[in-house]
């Protein structure tokens, strides 16, 4: 569909719309001045077209009523083509958008909540989750705007991360989650197919499996140690604990975003991997910010605290 959002589809659509129009307001009152043709018994003529035996499409002219009708929503598609939007990428004079009626919607519900969240803003984000109508709200923020990567769960799935686990790529402190939330992330594991060759590629493979207790070859193990080494301690760091400010994940536990298999890192070494998480800050409000952020958190710090 990009392929249509050039200057040149707009305007073709534009001209393509107005010349509809235009020609059937002419075509309107090209036939106004036919008159009905009437036959030698003074009868109106049909067209020759008849059915269960006498049942005659005549040609009498349209009536009168039907043309006025018709002109004016030919008057009223030029009126409303001219204020909002509908002619390629003209905006029209009102400057309506969906976009912009959605975002109103929502700066205005927003405003409406904002005595309901108040409270919370205010409050540590270990106390708000302590909070079960503070839970109960940040649940329906989560569903509505997580649960679509992460699950309705927060368990996650292939390329999304399980919330409800210890394991954070940039994190899991309250105020490292309500960044990201806020403002989004960015993960790249930059592929090594042009850098390293099949056989290194299986080596390094290898040993990374070995770092979390997978089985694996202990000969091939050994020398990816040194392809490790080389290649991938910036991102990974020296003991493969990986690096929450890059976002780069700690390869000796058992968690694995896309899988363990041999294959799947494989695959991850040659060919990288690319995550975007949303920043959520012009779709959110600071409080439903607040509130989500304390939930995500609580998922994997569920222990009952006390709040103060």
């Amino acid at each position: 569909m990009s392929d249509f959002l050039g200057a040149g589809w707009s305007t073709y659509i534009a001209l393509v719309t107005l010349v509809g129009i235009f020609w059937c307001i002419w075509l309107l009152f090209s036939v106004r001045k036919v008159k009905a043709v009437l036959r030698p018994d003074g009868e109106v003529a049909d067209t020759g077209h008849v059915w269960d035996g006498d049942l005659r499409e005549l040609n009498n002219p349209l009536p009168r009523w039907w043309m006025w009708m018709f002109l004016i929503s030919c008057i009223f598609a030029l009126v409303y083509l001219a204020l909002y939007p509908g002619l390629g990428s003209y905006p029209g004079l009102l400057g309506y958008s969906t976009d912009g009626a959605l975002m109103s919607s929502m700066t205005t519900a927003n405003d409406e909540l904002k005595p309901v969240y108040a409270k919370y803003v205010k409050m540590d984000i270990v106390d708000v989750a302590a909070d079960p109508k503070a839970r109960e709200m940040g649940q329906r923020l989560f569903l509505n705007s997580c649960a679509q990567c992460h699950g309705s769960d927060a368990g996650g799935g292939k390329g999304f991360p399980n919330l409800t686990d210890s394991d954070w790529l940039y994190g899991g402190s309250p105020e490292n989650i309500k960044t990201t939330i806020t403002n989004g992330r960015g993960g790249v594991m930059p592929p090594f197919g042009a850098v390293l060759n099949a056989g290194q590629v299986q080596d390094v493979a290898n040993y990374v499996r070995s770092l979390s207790g997978l089985p694996a070859d202990d000969l091939k193990a050994a020398r990816g140690a040194d392809v490790f080494k080389a290649n991938c301690v910036a991102c990974h760091g020296p003991d493969a604990k990986g690096n929450i400010a890059l976002g780069s994940p700690n390869l000796t536990d058992k968690t694995w975003l896309y899988g363990a298999s041999e294959a799947t890192i494989t695959e991850t070494v040659t060919k990288g991997r690319t995550a975007m998480m949303p920043a959520q800050d012009k779709v959110l409000s600071p409080e439903k910010i607040q509130l989500l952020t304390a939930y995500v958190w609580g998922l994997s710090n569920n222990k009952p605290v006390q709040a103060k």
